[in-house]
């Protein structure tokens, strides 16, 4: 779809190139009608008056212009047809039950792929930043142990709800798997990625009536141009694996990146 739009947009301004230059022919044609020595009038069939040329000039114009309008609805009507396709593609992608997670409601890696591919086409043809967070709730394996699975869905199910409430509607969350988050921010740079996950605040669970604090850590993803989905789930997976590993080890709490 990307492609068929950029050869959608050439044509389009080599149509807008076209029509400057009969613009500008055009306008040469009239102002030299306004000189009637410049046409002869000996009564040879080849021959014309400067008002037959001022007539025939326009005549040519108004078909041309309404060439041009024919061409347009032509394109716009392509354009739309590309986008519909498109566009109903993302939404069986985006709310397909079967491909969100079952637990969070949030995407899975599968059913973002798509989603972030949008994205990144749309940073790279408009120029604009394009972030990911990526959150390790730490050592969520002892929490689950301590608590039981019942209280780790809780958690899980809280931190995702702050995501979704802390996001912007253009933005998403991934859930890579039971303590791995990534959130997806267009049109966001690195600075407005920090004050995204700073409305997410701290996390506590109620635990055998008692108020769990479950830290997590955060790192950012920036793209770069050329990168394709599948760098970017590299580089946030890279990240996350150190947060894991440090986790383990037990010296993690709450890491800024």
């Amino acid at each position: 779809m990307e492609l068929s739009l950029q050869r959608l947009e050439r044509r389009e301004w080599w149509l807008w190139f076209c029509a400057l230059v009969v613009t500008i022919l055009s306008w040469a044609i009239l102002f030299l009608t306004a000189f009637p020595s410049l046409f002869r009038s000996s009564g040879h069939f080849w021959e014309i008056r400067s008002e037959q040329a001022r007539w025939g000039t326009l005549s040519l114009l108004l078909l041309f212009n309404t060439w041009l309008v024919y061409r347009q609805r032509l394109f716009r009507r392509q354009r739309r047809q590309l986008t519909d396709v498109d566009g109903e593609a993302t939404g069986q992608s985006a709310y397909d039950p079967s491909r969100l997670d079952a637990v969070t409601g949030l995407h899975t890696r599968a059913s973002s792929e798509h989603l972030l591919g949008k994205e990144i086409a749309r940073a790279r043809r408009n120029n604009t930043p394009l972030s990911l967070v990526a959150v390790h709730l730490d050592d969520f394996a002892n929490f689950d142990q301590l608590h039981g699975n019942s209280a780790g869905d809780s958690a899980v199910k809280e931190f995702a709800s702050r995501l979704k409430k802390a996001s912007r509607g253009c933005d998403f969350a991934v859930q890579l798997n039971r303590d791995d988050f990534l959130l997806v921010l267009p049109e966001c740079s690195l600075t407005d990625a920090k004050i995204v996950v700073d409305r997410v605040g701290t996390l506590q669970v109620k635990c055998s009536g008692q108020d769990v604090t479950v830290t997590y850590s955060v790192g950012w993803v920036d793209y770069k141009r050329g990168d394709v989905p599948s760098d970017l789930f590299k580089r946030a997976g890279d990240i996350l694996r150190l947060y894991r590993q440090a986790s383990n080890a037990g010296g993690a709490t709450l890491l800024l990146r």
